[in-house]
């Protein structure tokens, strides 16, 4: 079979020509088909977006009422004779890879994904394809997650030694999909789970799809006696900011696949950090494009000149193309927040 380009990449996003559509442009077009609520992949602008269900409301949570279409998973739809289907990423609660297929050919748009059933999003599903279309965030060998289990019964044990010790832990986590994955595996029976605005508005237009334990929303109100010994998670925004002096005296905690680097902990100036991630690491990512039987791999943000390149060792027709994506951000967020994993 001769290979066609089926989507390309220009100044707007991923493209499909023969379909006029977009997939998670970064500029504003007629058509959009949105693989998750990040930030760098839902924007606002868009005249029509198309979407799975389940991520319905964060798109109209973060972009207001947009004109908005949602799909099951595996559930085919025709564009200018181009069929489309959505199928699980496991990245956050509603995220998508793209499956579009022309004459027999068949390319994938992950989007962000992670092949570790974490037990919040529906897990990754891996589809057969020519050409696949990957991030690679955490794309060098340096990155081996451990089983996420074992990482919670981290920050649990984290929270009860500061709890015996009279201080409140402060734990950092994006308030889309890594602040639900924390909270899901809290221990209650510890303490109150505490949270900052953002990661409670995100929460309760989630709840109605998760089974979250019961948490308290720090106002202008609540004193910091209430807090002494709890828990607080909160975007990465609030550290260092005014909102956390009546947390004192606190530890706190970053959860991000960064954390698993020399260093990371020190520049984020975080007292403890937790390697959780919303990204597949490297063999998860290897194991994925396998899995695949994809011929040809286009790399997107991350470490995509390593990863290319190494792909092409094990003979695949691997590329590089630039994207607006941001993947997970290796340095905290300052006065906005940037909610990329």
């Amino acid at each position: 079979m001769k290979r066609s380009d089926l989507l390309v990449f220009n100044s707007k996003g991923i493209y499909c020509p023969r379909a006029k559509v977009y997939l998670d442009p970064w500029r504003p077009v007629n058509h959009a088909i949105i693989t998750h609520g990040h930030s760098d992949h839902a924007r606002f602008g868009h005249k029509n977006y198309l979407t799975h269900h389940s991520n319905i409301p964060i798109l109209k949570h973060r972009l207001g009422d947009i004109p908005v279409q949602g799909v099951a998973w595996n559930e085919p739809f025709q564009i200018n004779g181009v069929t489309f289907s959505l199928h699980p990423a496991g990245h956050i609660i509603g995220s998508s890879q793209v499956r579009v297929e022309y004459q027999e050919e068949v390319w994938v748009f992950t989007g962000d994904y992670k092949d570790e059933d974490d037990g919040v999003a529906v897990p990754y599903e891996s589809v057969k394809c020519h050409t696949m279309i990957t991030e690679c965030t955490f794309g060098i060998p340096a990155f081996k997650w451990k089983p996420q289990q074992e990482v919670f019964k981290e920050i649990n044990q984290w929270w009860k030694e500061n709890k015996e010790e009279g201080k409140t832990s402060v734990l950092f986590g994006y308030s889309l999909g890594k602040a639900q994955r924390i909270l899901k595996y809290l221990e209650p029976s510890i303490g109150t789970i505490f949270t900052h605005g953002a990661i409670e508005n995100m929460t309760e237009v989630l709840r109605p799809q998760l089974a979250l334990p019961p948490t308290q929303l720090i106002t202008r109100e609540t004193k910091g006696k209430e807090i002494q010994g709890g828990i607080v998670v909160a975007p990465p925004s609030a550290h260092g900011s005014p909102w956390m002096r009546k947390l004192v005296p606190f530890e706190t905690g970053t959860c991000s696949g960064w954390m698993a680097f020399r260093g990371a902990r020190r520049r984020r100036a975080t007292d403890k950090g937790f390697v959780i991630s919303d990204h597949c690491d490297w063999q998860g990512l290897l194991k994925s494009i396998k899995a695949s039987e994809a011929e040809r791999v286009i790399c997107t943000h991350g470490y995509t000149d390593i990863f290319s390149k190494y792909l092409r060792e094990l003979g695949y027709d691997a590329s590089v193309e630039n994207t607006d994506y941001e993947g997970e951000k290796d340095e905290a967020t300052t006065s906005t927040e940037k909610e990329t994993v």
